[in-house]
């Protein structure tokens, strides 16, 4: 499950920028209870891109700015406690690993949901029930 995580430059400490996409993809398994899960762990994925602020843009102006992305299937985040719990953690971790005053309001997280039958990995095109299939195969 690719996430991408966009932030304008000094935003994180150097060491956040190398802690953000772990700390992530952690929530994003535990809030699904899929920590360590053989099948899911390994297709977590993801990557920082770092922008001048100059780049950024947020309420009319050049300012700092986090945005956090994942791509899912369509199954993921069954309930509205899921969603709000991997939201909450996303912005916490953003807010832990930050420098500067670099404030809550200026930090997205979004979810895309990818087409039942078009979630990629090695080449298979998986649906949802074989992505389930899998993640179940991954418990044992």
């Amino acid at each position: 499950m690719p996430i991408s995580v966009q932030v304008t430059t000094d935003l994180l400490t150097l060491a956040g920028e190398r802690e953000v996409l772990p700390l992530v993809a952690d929530a994003l398994l535990r809030v699904h209870g899929l920590t360590g899960n053989k099948f899911m762990t390994p297709n977590v994925v993801g990557h920082l891109s770092v922008s001048p602020e100059a780049r950024s843009y947020a309420g009319g102006k050049h300012q700092s700015l986090a945005v956090v992305e994942v791509k899912v299937p369509s199954v993921t985040f069954p309930t509205a406690e899921v969603k709000q719990a991997f939201v909450s953690e996303v912005t916490d971790i953003i807010d832990r690993l930050k420098q500067g005053t670099h404030p809550r309001e200026r930090t997205y997280v979004n979810v895309t949901y990818a087409v039942d039958g078009t979630w990629g990995i090695a080449g298979k095109a998986y649906s949802n029930a074989e992505m389930g299939e899998a993640v179940q195969q991954g418990f044992h």
